[in-house]
């Protein structure tokens, strides 16, 4: 014989309420830590060093397929045609983004800045996006220091 279950209760609490308090007291801790840095001026922490501009290349990628990129320069002359771009590639997917989002037409220039610390940005006007190449990796550096470096 077949015995029926009680019925479940619904007035008890599926979150427990040390939790729900715990969850309040990280958003005002947060809130206040980001009050006292606005309101203090605090220097902002995690950004990259200040430095002198050694070289800006202005390159056009334009993407082909999933894998293969363009680059021109901002003149359009064609300084390398990649069927396997690489971290090229995943940089302009991601500036595509940018410029999808922020509603800029067409295919402007962005601009490549390498700094006297070692630093190199890619830079796009257009959307405000920009990309610290370096914090890639070596191998992913380089591949923008070799596009550099054929401009030469």
């Amino acid at each position: 014989m077949a015995t029926l279950s009680s019925p479940r209760r619904d007035d008890r609490d599926m979150i427990p309420k040390g939790l729900l308090w715990a969850m309040l007291a990280l958003v005002l801790a947060s809130l206040a830590l980001v009050s006292f840095s606005v309101l203090t001026d605090r220097e902002h922490a995690g950004t990259p060093p200040t430095s002198t501009v050694l070289e800006e290349t202005w390159l056009i990628l334009e993407g082909q397929s999933a894998q293969a990129v363009t680059v021109r320069d901002k003149d359009g002359k064609l300084i390398a045609d990649l069927p396997h771009g690489g971290f090229i590639t995943v940089i302009q997917n991601a500036m595509t983004r940018a410029r999808t989002v922020a509603g800029v037409t067409g295919n402007p220039p962005m601009k490549v800045v390498r700094y006297a610390n070692g630093r190199l940005t890619a830079y796009d006007p257009a959307s405000g996006w920009s990309a610290e190449l370096y914090a890639f990796g070596n191998d992913n550096k380089a591949a923008f220091e070799r596009l550099l470096a054929s401009q030469k």
